[in-house]
């Protein structure tokens, strides 16, 4: 029986991006390949309580005003809705 796949598209800080890129490479593996890795390991070692999750938010550089930003946007109608992906 296969496994439902849900695809995710992340876009990393060019300095990330190359530090990504030289693991994958000494590990002879794909980048995607070990982004997942990365990416699972770190989500099953996340604590999901409210109090952690507004700590990580709250320690992404521009979270708040990207959030702001998408706010002004949802109320002035720029935006696609999920249907259409």
């Amino acid at each position: 029986m296969a496994t439902a796949s849900n695809r995710v598209n992340v876009v990393l800080a060019q300095e990330h991006a190359e530090k990504l890129r030289r693991l994958a490479d000494r590990t002879h593996v794909s980048p995607g390949t070990l982004a997942r890795s990365l990416l699972s390991t770190a989500l099953d070692a996340a604590d999901p309580s409210p109090a952690s999750v507004t700590a990580l938010l709250d320690a992404m550089d521009g979270a708040f005003e990207r959030a702001q930003a998408g706010s002004r946007d949802f109320k002035a109608g720029r935006y696609v809705p999920l249907e259409e992906f």
